[in-house]
């Protein structure tokens, strides 16, 4: 039985890992599809994104097997609830990539070349964070972990800063308007991927140091 349950751990871990690396790739190639209006990668991201919710769907089927079968408790149960959360999580920056790609699209076809945004930091940042996270979890590093909450700060107030500058361009120029629009789209979308990012870091505290982290300033 011991043995049985080992390699469905295993097993989990590596599906969870693959899922990762999936969405990370694809959340990479969105932002920089926006960066150079390039409407294939984008399709190509868009394209992917069946692959992420089958995975996603697995892991789960996979989760709720192995607790009906085995029952596991202490540190094993924590894993397997991290891991229902983490899937989650995932999924979500996998659906968030996706809705970058579609904006990327959008702007690409655009005849409006003007960029008031200046993203780049923004995108480095919060695919840091997301990078940061998936690292903890795959290290089982709950210190890399709690080093998100503090970036989650910087990518909200960049975010706020987007949304004053689309503001005034508007104003400037509201024939504009849905261009700008579709700019700042990016930001939100980036900015709700930091907070999944900062879900999954507080979930691998949760699941090394058995230390429930949500709702505090910083994990």
């Amino acid at each position: 039985m011991a043995k049985h349950f080992q390699n469905e751990i295993d097993a989990l871990k590596k599906k969870i890992l693959h899922l990762t690396a999936l969405v990370e790739q694809n959340l990479e190639s969105a932002v920089r599809a926006v960066d150079e209006r390039d409407i294939k990668l984008a399709v190509k991201v868009i394209a992917t994104d069946d692959a992420i919710d089958q995975a996603e769907v697995e892991i789960e089927e996979e989760c709720l097997k192995t607790l009906a079968l085995y029952q596991p408790v202490a540190t094993d149960l924590r894993f397997i609830i991290a891991v229902l959360k983490i899937n989650s999580d995932i999924e979500r920056i996998g659906d968030l990539a996706v809705n970058i790609a579609q904006r990327a699209k959008t702007l690409a076809e655009s005849k409006n070349k003007n960029v008031p945004l200046d993203l780049s930091e923004m995108s480095r940042l919060t695919l840091s964070m997301v990078k940061k996270s998936t690292d903890s979890l795959v290290k089982l590093d709950s210190q890399l972990a709690r080093q998100v909450g503090g970036m989650d700060d910087r990518v909200d107030e960049m975010h706020r800063d987007a949304y004053r500058t689309v503001e005034s361009e508007i104003i400037k120029d509201p024939q504009s308007v849905e261009y700008y629009i579709n700019l700042l789209g990016v930001s939100r979308y980036l900015e709700r991927i930091a907070d999944h990012a900062t879900n999954i870091a507080e979930d691998v505290v949760y699941l090394v140091e058995g230390q429930i982290v949500r709702h505090q300033h910083s994990v």
